[in-house]
């Protein structure tokens, strides 16, 4: 099997192929090809990966390249892990809505509008031509955010795509851990959307052990996801470590406001990193790869094409998959993060319990503003731009959007054509 990865110069990407590594039994790779146009950076993680995959003894070679057909040709998946603009451009993500007194953040917020702007498109543009050279039938994994929002603009054009992110996964082995249990034991009962979800159960041999997480780990999963005691106590679920940024949205500012951007961070970690991926004789995974984040992203990544493409019986993973009647309080056409059925013909939502008020009614909200905000990337307008804006739980006033859009488009003005004219 052909596993192309575009963006493959990420420097995460060893990640991914350390993950394949350990795989070999289950996940039958035999060419990876990784896609990128800077060809600085991806032929030092490409000539990395292979010695990651000589050393582990896998039989996979890698090969490099700056041309997408090239590279998907072929394929009988496709992972797309982009970030338009670098880290420049996050770093004005994080940074520009905090003059308006609002969270910045790439993933939500008015940070995650600039980046759902600047991305979508070029989404779009590549799955066109995966599916013209690889065909209809390569499936596309996409890893790159705002996962929901360019999930559901792959899905709208009728490409075979599920999203995927860490965050399900990443509880899913800690819990596993904190119970004495196997990670693949436990099976979430993971509620909500990429990056606004919630655990309302975690269940082992059909037993929820949610309950005996919180009574005797309160401490550690409170610290874990930055929310207070008394609050998880209280509610008895645990949240995503995104939702501090809805719980506690003014502490954040008051922090991001004193610390060092996430982006600058990232990219120390990421000079470091190249230099120690060009050592012909580094051929394990460094130890400062967990700094640049993405926790078991490749055992999520791995599992979840193996299940899309192995012919198999369905698996159950957390994946971003249309919403078809779940969440009855959502449009069929919402993508929502959730515990589903997966195999050659995609993934299916497994039926939950009926949501919370507390908790529908964040996600309605939120869903409203993906829909504008992929309004708003489709087809461009700064008013588009400020009505997302404001529906957006985390700014939501007239003077605010505002001001956020007009500086959102001035920023990212080289990124979006209708903002050229």
């Amino acid at each position: 099997m052909k596993l192309a990865v575009v963006g493959g110069g990420s420097t995460y990407t060893p990640e991914l192929i350390d993950g394949i590594a350990g795989r070999r039994s289950t996940l039958d790779v035999d060419e990876i090809v990784l896609v990128d146009p800077d060809a600085y950076r991806v032929e030092a993680v490409g000539g990395f990966s292979q010695r990651l995959l000589d050393h582990a003894g896998h039989p996979a070679r890698v090969r490099t390249t700056q041309s997408l057909e090239e590279g998907v040709d072929g394929a009988s998946a496709v992972l797309i892990q982009l970030r338009v603009g670098g880290q420049r451009a996050r770093r004005s993500d994080e940074t520009f809505p905090h003059a308006c007194g609002c969270v910045g953040q790439e993933t939500t917020g008015a940070g995650g509008l600039a980046k759902a702007l600047r991305t979508v498109p070029v989404v779009l543009d590549i799955a066109d031509r995966v599916r013209k050279i690889a065909g209809d039938d390569t499936w596309i994994v996409n890893f790159t955010n705002p996962v929901g929002i360019v999930t559901r603009a792959l899905l709208n054009e009728g490409h075979r795509a599920v999203g995927l992110c860490n965050v399900a996964i990443n509880l899913q082995r800690q819990f596993g851990k904190l119970l004495g249990v196997g990670a693949d034991d436990v099976k979430l009962v993971h509620t909500g959307l990429n990056h606004l979800s919630w655990e309302r159960g975690a269940l082992v041999d059909g037993v929820d052990r949610l309950p005996e997480l919180l009574d005797q780990h309160l401490d550690y999963l409170s610290n874990e996801v930055s929310v207070p005691e008394k609050w998880l106590r209280r509610m008895n679920v645990v949240p995503s470590y995104y939702l501090k940024y809805f719980y506690a949205h003014d502490e954040q500012v008051t922090k991001q406001r004193t610390e060092r951007p996430r982006a600058d961070v990232v990219s120390d970690v990421e000079e470091e990193l190249l230099k120690i991926y060009l050592d012909p004789d580094q051929n394990t995974k460094p130890e400062s790869l967990e700094k640049r984040g993405g926790a078991y992203y490749s055992e999520a990544a791995v599992q979840l094409v193996h299940a899309l493409t192995a012919g198999g019986p369905a698996e159950e993973h957390v994946v971003n998959v249309r919403n078809d009647g779940t969440f009855p309080f959502l449009p069929d056409d919402a993508v929502i993060e959730t515990r589903s059925t997966v195999d050659s013909k995609g993934a299916t939502p497994i039926p939950q319990p009926a949501v919370e008020p507390q908790y529908s009614g964040l996600i309605s909200a939120t869903t409203a503003y993906e829909f504008l905000a992929l309004e708003a990337a489709l087809k461009g307008g700064r008013d588009r731009v400020a009505d997302a804006l404001l529906a957006h739980p985390l700014v939501g006033q007239y003077s605010k959007a505002d001001t956020l859009a007009d500086s959102l488009v001035q920023i990212n003005r080289e990124y979006l054509p209708w903002a050229r004219g």
